[in-house]
């Protein structure tokens, strides 16, 4: 408890403060106080102290008459007693801290939280908050037969104050979070709509700092519980749902090694408590029949951003789970796409309305401002409902699944199964599909609009997994490249994280496909733009590196076709000159090894690795490997740093066996977006790595002994 942490020095000065100091007994008394508190012994509640000095020094102490308050409500709600005395002090002391913990969500806090806010302070101290505790859950602990029976005026007062309490004093929420019965009780208390909102916001606190997350199925009665909520409700436990099926820690942020992350992932060798909860997910009443025809309902009636914002949010998290194939079967069945196709201009994309409703502080243009975040949580909904699964066509209407088709049979290639097997009758309806509309509105985003990254991102998902030809293509003759390249060459795009999801769409976008770099030099058909083109895939490599990896791709595909099309667009296009000269291909090379070491490798720029790991599988298909690694070392001597790339390519290539040998997720995504096979990666990093220096492919053979540094253990630090 962190209040009960304060050093000595700093609970003198308290004192002082609050008129505590000047007789000895009445500090050894609060330092009883909060020592009883901790230890459970002892003096731990002022119920315990006599009425007279409480009295006596209610006034020098600033204490409001909380103390005597609180002595009052002990003896009014011990068993038998009548609990209608309790309320009316209640109300006494409401008054008191509700001021308090307006003054906290409305000022910068500049002080201590104790000396801040004192009423709240003195509340915990004295007990308040255990007290609250035992009368609200007195019902359930009794052994009479005749159970007490609580006011829902009196259940609303004591939630109140307890809220009030913990956003003020440090520690109570704490406190709270480490007893489990109250947390689960507290579920208990959401089947009353009269107290359902003050318990929730309490519930939500108390999750938000639970060092341990509790588990889904020891609530009582759960899928009971869920399928009484009205539209209100059910969008208020989106919010605490949220918490307990979302991981507590950062270990996923792109910016934590791939080694902290290993071993992490070492230590914890069994699904998380959120993991757990996920699969629960689908007797939480979500899933129950009597809710498949609520659900799109309730996102038609649900009128307050904040509500769908956060049952979009659940729906995020549901699908990136373990329990993602399940959630989408859901989705379809609830026909939640065509429904949000059909809301998509009237609610999702329709113009910033008037609203008041911004968060303290902010505008209505910033990022966090409800209209936009609600947009971005929709961005982020379809990039996780597209990203590899075939349930990604149900974003097209049925007149674009035809155009579909007859892309496939125009080009004389089979069409995909996913596209064949969807479920017309789940599909969007009206003019245009989700994905159609989504490119509509990307088209004319402002240049300095925060949604350009979220949009791509959400784009690029559905083009991810093996390559289609027919989703590309109905991409194209929209004229997404175009799009994509006017921000990259003609819109001076600044923003880091826009050009990544750009070079990261346009790879998969151009991917294998020779009508796309048609495309491509028809747009950049100047020295000078393809020039500029270069300069920004150049600023940063860490960014554009999935696009240097589809056209190394591409190429080596194109080189071994005879087509005519395919030669003339080779002859013509800037992008395939240029990446055909070994020379550049080595350079991009070099770079690539060089930004990159294992203790800094995320889960970012660890395709800067897999990456360069094309380029040298391609080259070894045609026998050209030793020519490669002669140029890198040629390189480190130009730079005066010999055995200093290849040493760290050894230690990456080295980490890359013991990442990726063992997760079947990550190496099948490597075999589909590169097409090709897991083994020939394998096989490659093995020839890289062996210890013959006789060998022509192997590293070893191209470090100098004086400079050899490959045996060097890494570790997460």
């Amino acid at each position: 408890m962190a209040a009960a942490a304060v050093p000595g020095a700093g609970r003198e000065r308290r004192a002082a403060a609050w008129g505590w100091g000047g007789r000895p007994c009445s500090g050894n008394i609060l330092d009883q106080l909060r020592q009883g508190q901790v230890t459970g012994q002892g003096l731990a509640r002022g119920a315990q102290i006599t009425e007279a000095f409480l009295k006596e020094r209610d006034k020098q102490a600033k204490w409001n008459g909380i103390p005597l308050l609180l002595q009052k409500l002990y003896v009014n709600s011990q068993p038998n007693s009548d609990f209608s005395k309790c309320q009316s002090i209640l109300k006494e002391i409401s008054p008191l801290l509700s001021m308090e913990a307006m003054v906290f969500v409305t000022e910068d806090r500049k002080f201590s939280q104790e000396s801040t806010f004192p009423n709240t302070y003195t509340f915990d101290l004295f007990g308040g908050v255990d007290l609250l505790v035992e009368i609200l859950m007195r019902p359930t602990l009794t052994t009479q037969k005749k159970k007490q029976k609580i006011s829902d005026d009196l259940t609303k007062d004591c939630l109140s104050i307890l809220y009030n309490t913990c956003i003020c004093t440090d520690g109570v929420t704490k406190r709270l979070a480490e007893r489990n019965d109250f947390v689960l009780f507290l579920f208990t208390l959401m089947t009353n709509r009269k107290t359902f909102l003050q318990t929730a916001t309490l519930i939500e606190d108390i999750l938000g700092v639970k060092k341990e997350m509790i588990r889904l199925e020891d609530i009582p009665n759960l899928a009971t519980l869920v399928s009484s909520f009205d539209q209100q409700q059910l969008a208020n436990f989106c919010r605490i749902l949220a918490v307990t099926i979302s991981e507590l820690d950062t270990g996923s942020d792109d910016k934590h090694t791939l080694l902290a992350k290993n071993a992490q992932q070492k230590k914890n060798l069994g699904p998380t408590r959120a993991e757990i909860n996920q699969e629960s997910s689908d007797e939480s009443g979500v899933a129950n029949t009597s809710s498949r025809t609520q659900l799109p309902q309730s996102m038609k009636i649900m009128h307050e951003i904040m509500y769908k914002l956060e049952v979009l949010y659940v729906l995020c998290v549901l699908l990136m789970g373990r329990q993602r194939n399940q959630v989408h079967k859901m989705i379809a069945e609830f026909k939640l796409i065509p429904g949000l196709n059909n809301l998509f201009d009237k609610l999702i994309w329709r113009k910033h309305s008037t609203s008041t409703l911004v968060l303290h502080g902010h505008n209505q243009n910033c990022d966090c401002s409800p209209d936009i975040t609600l947009k971005i949580q929709f961005l982020r909904l379809l990039q996780s409902f597209s990203d590899h699964h075939e349930n990604k066509y149900l974003l097209l209407n049925s007149q674009e699944l035809n155009e579909l088709s007859a892309i496939s049979l125009k080009a004389n290639i089979p069409e995909v199964d996913a596209v064949v097997n969807t479920d017309r009758s789940l599909v969007c309806d009206g003019k245009r599909g989700l994905l159609t509309r989504l490119l509509q509105v990307m088209k004319k985003e402002p240049t300095e609009s925060s949604f350009r990254f979220w949009q791509a991102r959400a784009v690029e998902s559905f083009l991810r997994g093996a390559t289609s030809y027919a989703d590309q293509m109905f991409l194209l003759k929209r004229g997404l490249l175009e799009h994509i390249l006017y921000c990259i060459v003609d819109s001076e795009c600044k923003s880091r994280d826009v050009l990544q999801s750009y070079f990261d769409l346009l790879g998969e976008l151009m991917k294998f496909n020779i009508d796309a770099f048609k495309r491509f030099n028809k747009y950049i058909n100047t020295d000078e733009k393809f020039q500029v083109f270069l300069s920004q895939i150049n600023s940063s490599l860490v960014d554009s590196n999935m696009l240097v990896r589809c056209i190394t791709l591409s190429l080596d595909r194109f080189e071994n076709q005879s087509d005519m099309k395919v030669v003339h667009v080779l002859s013509e296009c800037r992008l395939l000159s240029y990446m055909y000269q070994m020379s550049n291909r080595t350079t991009f090379l070099f770079r690539l090894i060089n930004i990159i070491h294992v203790q800094t490798l995320t889960q970012e720029n660890v395709s800067c690795l897999n990456t360069s790991l094309v380029i040298l599988m391609l080259a070894r298909r045609k026998d050209k490997l030793p020519g490669y690694l002669n140029a890198l070392q040629k390189m480190e001597y130009d730079e005066k740093y010999p055995g200093f790339i290849l040493n760290n390519f050894h230690s990456l290539l080295r980490f890359w066996q013991q990442h990726y040998l063992h997760k079947d997720k990550d190496s099948t995504c490597l075999e589909n977006s590169s097409c090709i096979s897991f083994t020939y990666w394998k096989e490659t990093v093995s020839i890289l790595l062996s210890p013959d220096r006789t060998s022509p492919c192997a590293l070893v053979s191209y470090i100098e002994e004086p400079y050899m540094d490959i045996d060097r253990n890494f570790t997460e630090e």
